[in-house]
């Protein structure tokens, strides 16, 4: 559902990205603190009000990320590859491979994000009562409450709550959140089957999706719904999350039974044999003359005295201006061959497909013997399911 995103950085080995639709909610998010910090307080100054909102925004997306890392490091722990983190529009989401091997890790991996949260708000909110030196019968009026605190404390417990708000409403048991995945561990458990499991755990997401939507186009006509109020743009914020929710509870479901369908299938079943290679020193406009031009394939596997040493892609390609087509050979913008991770004819298509996403490539060698008998790409992976779900059964 998401685009690679921007990476901004490396965290305990995992990459951290973002998506464009992170810059609209990060903008959301600061508008509406600095509209409610200069409500609160109106003596604070622009400069101050609309400097802790984004400090504080930006804080909380920290905090998104640490929810994100707990589901990601526990995951890494129990050996299953994380290719990054990705914020974006409703928050965040660890790019984790493949599921759990145990309805025990499932439900472990999918909590600790919730619990990181609810620790992470709850220490927050403590801390701003302990500076603010609140009482209990202080709480009475919050308005006033929240007109004496000073700066710091403010964004400590908005920080708090919202993290606390954060972690109660990742345990909804909406599946692909994790509240989903919990529900889904249970279930596991129970049917001891996985995929009966992931369906029972996707209806009860797709239900509360449309739920969501239906709520939140209650609240665009004026309904008051419990805990979410009412209004055109809560509404129709309530109706996007449960239109993301539906998307990815049956995108989630549907994956499953990809890999279902490609288990203890080969990669010789579905792979390209004896694909269009080139050599190191052919050229670049040889190559795009020979093979390019004349087959629909995008990648080229190089071969020195019939042993593979890289690979060319039309990516590789279109960096080289068309100026230096001439000069440049395929040597010099191929991936090597040590860099290059490879398959063989007997190996699993559904194990395979989980390389390709982990290495976010669009296809692999498949060698036997180290020489060369195919290409196995993600197009050749779609078109034997589609063959697939049109044959009789």
């Amino acid at each position: 559902m998401l685009g690679n995103g921007i990476r901004i950085g490396r965290v305990l080995g995992i990459d951290i990205r973002i998506d464009w639709s992170w810059l609209l909610i990060l903008l959301l998010v600061v508008w509406n603190l600095g509209t409610a910090f200069g409500e609160s307080h109106p003596d604070w100054g622009l400069a101050l009000t609309w400097s802790l909102a984004i400090i504080a925004a930006l804080l909380f997306f920290g905090s998104v990320l640490a929810h994100e890392l707990a589901h990601s490091v526990y995951a890494r722990s129990r050996g299953v590859p994380v290719r990054n983190i990705t914020l974006f529009l409703f928050g965040g989401v660890s790019n984790i491979q493949r599921d759990p091997d145990s309805p025990r890790d499932e439900f472990i991996m999918a909590f600790v994000g919730p619990l990181t949260s609810l620790v992470l708000g709850g220490l927050l909110i403590v801390v701003a009562g302990a500076i603010a030196g609140l009482q209990a019968s202080a709480t009475a009026d919050p308005a006033q409450v929240m007109a004496r605190l000073d700066p710091l404390t403010t964004m400590l417990l908005w920080l708090g709550s919202i993290n606390v708000i954060l972690g109660i409403f990742n345990l909804i048991p909406g599946f692909p959140l994790d509240g989903g995945r919990v529900l889904r561990s249970i279930l596991w458990a129970v049917t001891k089957n996985l995929h009966r499991a992931t369906r029972w755990a996707a209806w009860v997401g797709q239900g509360i999706a449309w739920l969501m939507i239906i709520g939140g186009i209650a609240m665009a006509f004026g309904v008051d719904i419990p805990f979410f109020g009412t209004g055109f743009l809560g509404g129709l914020w309530l109706v996007f999350i449960g239109w993301f929710l539906n998307t990815a509870s049956v995108q989630s479901y549907q994956q499953l039974v990809v890999h279902d369908l490609l288990t203890g299938v080969t990669v010789e079943r579905m792979m390209r044999p004896n694909p269009p290679t080139t050599c190191p020193d052919c050229t670049v406009s040889s190559l795009v003359h020979d093979h390019v031009m004349g087959t629909d394939d995008h990648a080229f596997p190089v071969l020195d005295d019939g042993r593979l040493v890289g690979i060319v892609t039309l990516e590789d390609i279109r960096k080289v201006p068309r100026t230096a087509w001439d000069t440049t050979v395929a040597r010099a913008i191929m991936t090597p061959a040590e860099r290059l991770v490879t398959v063989s004819p007997a190996d699993d298509a559904a194990e395979t497909l989980d390389k390709l996403s982990e290495r976010d490539v669009n296809q692999l060698p498949v060698l036997r013997g180290g020489d060369l008998v195919g290409l196995l790409r993600r197009r050749d992976v779609v078109r034997w399911l589609q063959f697939q779900s049109q044959s009789p059964r």
